[in-house]
C-alpha cells in the first residue's frame, strides 16, 4: 500500500494545479486562466506582460519537459541531460551554431518583442522557481537515475528563439536531396538520377500564377521531395547509458508537410470564408502543438491582443489560428535555402581555403560542450565565408569522396549556407501576425516570418481570401541548388533574397478558393527559382478536385470530410493497369478482384487499402532495389508516385529489369512478381483469412515520447507511450499519415493537429490534435484527444467569452 501510495504521489505530484489561485510575483495585476473539459486554456489579462508572462507559466505547467529538451537541442546541450552518447549530436549541433545566431538575434531584436519574450520567459522561470525534480514532470524522475546532478537552468530569451531553428531543420531537406543527387551519381547517370527525382507534373495544381499573382493550375514548378523528419531525441535508457542520438541522415521522405485551404464566401454556405490547416509532422508525445486562448480585457491600444488557436511550447504568442477580424495557416514552403559549398582546402594548413586562387584563413570558434558525469569536450568549429565546416561532424558526408559521384578537390571540406544560420526576425513576425486586422497588416507581419519560409492562407471577416509567401529564398549568380557547388570562386555565390515584393501572392482569386499543400507555388514564367524539390502535388491535386466538385454552399461539415479523404491517387492510376495482368494461379486471381470495385479510398478497414498498400511497397523494391543504395530505396512519397505514374506508361524501360537475374523483366512481369510477395505476406503477417485484412491491422500509430519513450526498455516506454493505434489514410493522401515504404506501414507523420475556422461565426470553428494539451504522463489531458483525432471528432474552437466561461471546467486566478 505504501509502495502504490509513493508511485501514485511521484507520477502526480507535478501536475499542474487547474483551479484555486496561485500567487506569482511580477505579474502587473490579476489574470484568469480558464480551461475547458479538454484542459484547453483561455487567459484573460488586463495588459500585455502578464498576458505573455501567463502564457510561459501555464505552458511550463503543462509540457515543461518538452520545452527543457527542445531548447537543449537548439543550443547542442542534449549531453548535458543525458550524457557521453549525445556528444556528436552536439558536435553537429555546435557546429551549425543556432545559439550564436540567436544571440545575435537578440541584440537586433525590436523593443516590443523582446519585452514580451521576457515577460514569457519570466513566467516560465516564476514556475521553476517553485517546481524542480520530479515536481516538473515524472521524466525527471527517470532522468535521476541517469544523470543525478542535471537541475533545469532558468528560460532565456535564446532558448526561444533556438526553437524556430529547430523548427527550421525539421522543415528543410535540401541538404539531403543535394547528398542524395551526388550519391546515386555514384552509380546511375544524371538523366537515371532526374528520372527518379522528375520534373514537377504539368498537370497538377500551382498555387498562385500569372508571374506571381494569381490562381492557376499546371506549370513546371520544379522538383518535388517530401520534407525531412528531425527525430529530437534517439532517447536514453534510464537504467543504462543512452543510446546514441542519430539526428541524420534522416528520413527525409517522410511526409513531414501540410494541407492548408481557404474557400471564398461565394463558395460556402453560409457567404463568409471558410480556412483549414492540417500541419504533418513527425509522430510525437506529446503533440508538438498546445492550443490556447490569448485575450486582453478589455481589448486596448496598450493590450491590443485577442487570439486563439496553436501555439508551441517554448513560443510566445499563437502559431496558427485567429484573432477577432482575420484568421491564417500554414504550409512548408520547401524553398531551397540551402546549399553545400565545396571549399578547398590548403594542403598545408587545414584552417585555410581558397577563395578566388588565393589562400583566406577561416574563422575558427573555441565551442566548450559539458558532458553529464564526465568531463567536457572542447571542440574548433570552421568557418568559411559559406558558413560552417558541417564535413568535420556530419555523418552523411564521411567519406563523401568515395560515396559520391561528383568531382571533388584532393583536398577539400564541405560548408554550409543555409538561411536559418543567419539572424531571422521570426519572433517579431508571430507577434506582427497575432495583432494584423486586415490584408495590409497581415502581410506586413509576415514579410518578417523570413526562416522558415512557409506559405501562408489568409481570410477576414470582410470576406477577403489570400496567400502570402515569405521567406529569405536566395538568388544565385548561377547554379540551381541542385548539387554541391564549388566554393572556389564567385561564380555559385547568393547575391541577394528576392525581394519581398516580387514574392509570389494572390487575393480573392477568381476560383474562389486557394490550396496549399506543399506543392508547386509557381509555374515556369515565375523569373527567380525558389525550389527544384516540390512535393508532386497529389495532395493539392485532390483538395481542389473536393472544393471544386462542391457546389457553392460548403459547409464545415464538408470541410471535415476533405480533411479525412483517404483517396489514393497512384491507386488510382495502377490498380486499372494491375487489374489487366494475369497473375499466376486462382489463388492470387481471387485477391486480385477484390480490387476491382475499390474506390480507392485508404480507410482502416480496407481490405483492398490494405492488400495495394503491401502491393505497392514490394512493386517499389522490385523495381528499384537492385540499382539504388539502401540507404535510397523508395520511401513511397510522392516523389515515388511521380516516378511510377511515368514509369507504367513505359512497360519495357530498363527501370523495370532486375539486373540481378539473367533474364530481361518488364513491367509485367514485376507487376506480378509484387502481386505474389504482396499476398505472401499478407497471408503471413495478418492471416490466410482475407476477411482480417485490414488496412488499420498493418498502418498503426505509436504516440512516442521522444526522449525516454524510445528506450527500449518496456516498463519505462509504457510509462511515457500511447499505442499502438490503427490508422487510415497514408502517405501522399489528405489524411497524410506518411508510412516508409522500404521499412515497415507504421506512421511516422501525420496530421499533428486539424483546424477549421468559420469566418461568419468564430464560436463554429473546431479542431483537433494529436494526443492532447498535458506533457504529463497519466494526467486526464495526456492521450484524451487520441481517439477524437482518430475518427475525425472535432471540438469546438470556443472564442466568445461568455462560451469559454459557460465551457469552462476549471478557472485560475493568477494573483500579483
Amino acid at each position: 500500500m505504501i509502495i502504490s501510495s509513493a508511485i501514485a504521489y511521484t507520477i502526480c505530484h507535478s501536475w499542474p494545479q487547474e483551479s484555486g489561485k496561485i500567487t506569482l510575483p511580477g505579474l502587473q495585476a490579476q489574470v484568469e486562466v480558464q480551461r475547458d473539459q479538454l484542459g484547453i486554456p483561455h487567459i484573460y489579462a488586463q495588459n500585455t506582460h502578464d498576458l505573455f508572462m501567463a502564457q510561459g507559466y501555464i505552458h511550463a505547467q503543462d509540457r515543461f519537459w518538452q520545452m527543457d529538451v527542445w531548447r537543449h537541442i537548439g543550443s547542442g546541450r542534449l549531453a548535458e541531460m543525458f550524457g557521453q552518447s549525445q556528444l556528436n549530436t552536439d558536435k553537429f549541433l555546435r557546429t551549425l551554431g543556432w545559439a550564436r545566431v540567436a544571440q545575435t538575434e537578440i541584440q537586433q531584436m525590436d523593443t516590443e518583442t523582446k519585452n514580451i519574450l521576457q515577460a514569457y520567459a519570466d513566467g516560465i522561470n516564476t514556475y521553476l522557481a517553485h517546481h524542480q525534480d520530479s515536481g516538473l514532470s515524472l521524466e525527471y524522475t527517470v532522468l535521476k537515475l541517469l544523470n543525478p546532478n542535471y537541475k533545469p537552468e532558468p528560460w532565456q530569451l535564446l532558448h526561444t528563439l533556438t526553437w524556430g531553428k529547430v523548427m527550421s531543420y525539421d522543415l528543410g531537406d535540401n541538404l539531403d536531396t543535394e547528398i542524395e543527387r551526388s550519391i546515386l551519381l555514384k552509380t546511375l547517370t544524371s538523366q537515371q538520377v532526374d528520372q527518379l527525382i522528375p520534373p514537377y507534373p504539368a498537370d497538377h495544381p500551382v498555387i498562385v500564377g500569372h508571374g506571381g499573382q494569381g490562381g492557376g493550375h499546371g506549370g513546371q514548378g520544379g522538383q518535388g521531395g517530401q520534407g525531412s523528419n528531425l527525430s529530437p531525441l534517439s532517447p536514453p535508457s534510464p537504467l543504462s547509458p543512452p543510446s546514441p542520438l542519430s539526428l541524420l541522415p534522416h528520413s527525409f521522405d517522410s511526409g513531414i508537410g501540410s494541407n492548408n485551404w481557404v474557400i471564398s464566401g461565394k463558395r460556402t454556405a453560409t457567404g463568409k470564408p471558410i480556412l483549414a490547416n492540417d500541419p504533418h509532422l513527425g509522430v510525437q508525445m506529446p503533440s508538438i502543438w498546445y492550443e490556447v486562448g490569448l485575450h486582453c480585457l478589455p481589448k486596448t491600444a496598450v493590450c491590443p491582443y485577442d487570439v486563439a488557436g496553436f501555439s508551441f511550447p517554448g513560443m510566445a504568442g499563437v502559431i496558427i489560428g485567429h484573432n477577432d477580424r482575420i484568421s491564417w495557416g500554414v504550409t512548408n514552403l520547401e524553398a531551397d535555402v540551402m546549399d553545400l559549398f565545396i571549399e578547398k582546402i590548403n594542403p598545408n594548413n587545414p584552417n585555410q581555403y581558397e577563395v578566388n586562387g588565393k589562400w583566406v584563413d577561416m574563422e575558427l570558434l573555441t565551442e566548450n560542450i559539458q558532458v553529464a558525469d564526465s568531463q567536457s569536450v572542447t571542440q574548433t568549429v570552421r568557418y568559411t565565408r559559406h558558413g560552417p565546416i558541417i564535413s568535420d561532424t556530419f555523418a552523411p558526408l564521411k567519406n563523401f569522396h568515395q560515396t559520391a559521384g561528383i568531382n571533388l578537390p584532393a583536398n577539400y571540406a564541405l560548408a554550409l549556407r543555409w538561411t536559418a544560420l543567419e539572424p531571422s526576425t521570426l519572433a517579431s513576425a508571430i507577434i506582427k501576425i497575432n495583432l494584423s486586422q486586415n490584408w495590409q497588416e497581415f502581410r506586413a507581419g509576415v514579410r518578417d516570418f523570413d526562416v522558415p519560409a512557409q506559405n501562408f492562407v489568409y481570410a477576414d471577416i470582410d470576406g477577403n481570401i489570400g496567400y502570402q509567401m515569405p521567406g529569405k529564398i536566395p538568388v544565385r549568380r548561377s547554379g540551381d541548388g541542385r548539387y554541391p557547388i564549388p566554393g572556389w570562386t564567385d561564380d555559385f555565390e547568393w547575391q541577394e533574397y528576392i525581394p519581398f515584393e516580387k514574392l509570389p501572392t494572390v487575393f480573392n482569386p477568381e476560383s474562389g478558393y486557394i490550396v496549399t499543400a506543399n506543392n508547386a507555388v509557381i509555374g515556369k514564367d515565375y523569373p527567380y527559382l525558389i525550389s527544384s524539390e516540390w512535393d508532386y502535388g497529389f495532395r493539392a491535386q485532390r483538395i481542389v478536385e473536393m472544393i471544386a466538385a462542391k457546389n457553392n454552399s460548403i459547409t464545415i461539415a464538408d470541410v471535415e470530410k476533405m480533411q479525412a479523404d483517404n483517396k489514393n491517387l497512384i491507386a488510382e492510376n495502377i490498380v486499372p493497369i494491375l487489374l489487366k495482368i494475369p497473375l499466376a494461379n486462382s489463388r492470387l486471381e481471387k485477391i486480385q478482384r477484390l480490387l476491382v470495385n475499390w474506390d480507392f479510398q485508404q480507410n482502416s478497414d480496407s481490405t483492398a487499402g490494405a492488400i495495394f498498400a503491401v502491393f505497392w511497397k514490394h512493386l517499389l523494391a522490385e523495381t528499384f532495389a537492385d540499382q539504388l543504395p539502401q540507404n535510397y530505396l523508395p520511401t513511397g512519397s510522392s516523389r515515388w508516385f511521380a516516378v511510377i505514374r511515368e514509369l507504367v506508361k513505359q512497360p519495357n524501360s530498363d527501370w523495370w529489369d532486375n539486373y540481378k537475374t539473367p533474364i530481361v523483366e518488364n513491367r509485367d512481369q514485376i507487376f506480378q512478381q509484387a502481386f505474389a510477395q504482396a499476398v505472401d505476406e499478407l497471408e503471413r503477417s495478418l492471416s490466410k483469412n482475407v476477411s482480417r485484412w485490414r488496412w488499420g491491422n498493418l498502418h498503426t500509430v505509436t504516440f512516442r515520447n521522444q526522449t525516454l519513450g524510445k528506450s527500449g526498455i518496456a516498463p519505462i516506454e509504457a510509462l511515457f507511450n500511447r499505442g499502438p493505434f490503427p490508422s487510415a489514410g497514408g502517405s501522399s493522401i489528405v489524411n497524410a499519415t506518411g508510412w516508409n515504404a522500404a521499412k515497415d506501414y507504421t506512421v511516422v507523420s501525420l496530421p499533428s493537429m486539424r483546424m477549421i475556422v468559420d469566418l461568419a461565426n468564430w464560436d463554429n470553428s473546431v479542431a483537433i490534435q494529436t494526443t492532447g494539451q498535458s506533457g504529463h504522463a497519466f494526467h486526464r489531458h495526456y492521450d484524451d484527444m487520441i481517439q477524437s483525432w482518430r475518427q475525425f471528432k472535432y471540438h469546438p474552437m470556443l472564442w466568445q467569452q461568455e462560451k469559454v466561461a459557460s465551457s469552462a471546467a476549471k478557472s485560475l486566478i493568477l494573483m500579483p
